[in-house]
């Protein structure tokens, strides 16, 4: 299969291209660089590098590559980002989603695999949250992807396309070959600022909130290990392919981890102390966000198989010494 994915050059998109040529697929990565690595590409993989809203260009890869199927990854996804720029995340997730879909359709592409996020539901009162509860983004980042999902179940409706959406909830980690890894300088996610932290590459870290009605004061969140994450885009990709329907489901594990566990479990797994001070709550942080993954396990079979905070981090661990170390000696 020829499966382009936008986005490929990125985290969770260059996990997609690795597993697809593990598998034997023909992957072609779409791009713009903005926070990808062209170095991340692997070798013999077709690499275009554009802007998912450049309709002409996204056509002409789509008729040229013979592309069967789509995996769309290419997004803006910080939660603080996208309540200072509403408008730059509607238009980079939302509005060159859309241009990405009418190429699509002008394609003949009838398999579509998309990058949602937990982000969807906001603060919801459902402990854990299924996909049926009630969806009040708390951020333009949400909302913007909550648009995207309207638009390809209305755009699946009027033309011969299937899609899954996965909604994501914390994802970290790194392959555990370590062949790919999160390698964007400023990344925000917890993990790796904690590790970062640890390693001494920053001074200390911020803990945005501890007087939240959590046993420690600290948010939950459900961490995925990034491979877990793509065994799911692979068997919804294959979903598609043997002709089955259009799915939206939940990406998780089931269960959460606070602020303060996880800085605790960077400080036991790398042994060395992390400095972390209180800051004031962010705009945007849901309280308590864990998955209910019952419908992806029933309907796919995924069995998620890195299930554990400790191995995510010595993996997260593993990927950023290894970067560090490869950063000294440039």
């Amino acid at each position: 299969m020829n499966v382009l994915v936008t986005g490929g050059a990125g985290y969770i998109g260059g996990h997609m291209v690795l597993a697809l040529l593990d598998a034997g697929h023909r992957p072609i990565v779409f791009d713009n660089l903005s926070t990808g690595f062209r170095w991340s590409v692997p070798e013999g993989v077709p690499l275009v590098v554009g802007d998912v809203g450049d309709y002409e260009l996204v056509l002409r890869t789509l008729q040229s590559h013979k592309i069967d199927a789509i995996a769309h990854f290419a997004a803006k996804l910080v939660v603080p980002e996208s309540v200072a720029d509403p408008l730059g995340y509607y238009l980079n997730n939302t509005v060159k989603s859309r241009s990405l879909m009418a190429a699509a359709v002008a394609a003949g592409v009838k398999k579509f695999v998309f990058s949602s996020t937990a982000a969807v539901y906001g603060n919801a009162s459902d402990k854990p949250i299924g996909e049926s509860a009630p969806l009040e983004p708390l951020s333009p980042y949400g909302s913007s992807k909550q648009l995207t999902e309207v638009m390809l179940r209305d755009v699946a409706a009027a033309h011969d396309m299937r899609y899954v959406a996965l909604r994501y909830f914390n994802v970290a980690g790194a392959d555990p070959a370590m062949r790919h890894g999160q390698s964007t300088a400023n990344a925000t996610h917890l993990i790796k600022v904690a590790i970062q932290t640890a390693l001494g590459m920053r001074s200390h870290m911020e803990v945005f909130g501890t007087d939240y009605p959590t046993p420690d004061g600290t948010c939950i969140r459900d961490y995925i290990h990034v491979s877990d994450l793509i065994a799911a885009h692979m068997l919804a990709l294959n979903h598609l392919d043997q002709g089955g329907q259009s799915l939206v489901m939940n990406c998780g594990y089931g269960h959460g981890y606070s602020v303060s566990e996880v800085i605790d479990t960077v400080r036991r797994v790398s042994g060395k102390p992390v400095e972390a001070r209180v800051a004031p709550r962010r705009a945007g942080d849901p309280v308590t966000i864990v998955a209910d993954s019952t419908l992806i396990r029933s309907r796919l079979g995924w069995e998620p198989r890195l299930d554990d905070l400790a191995t995510i981090v010595e993996h997260s661990l593993r990927w950023e010494t290894m970067m560090r170390e490869r950063n000294l000696k440039l």
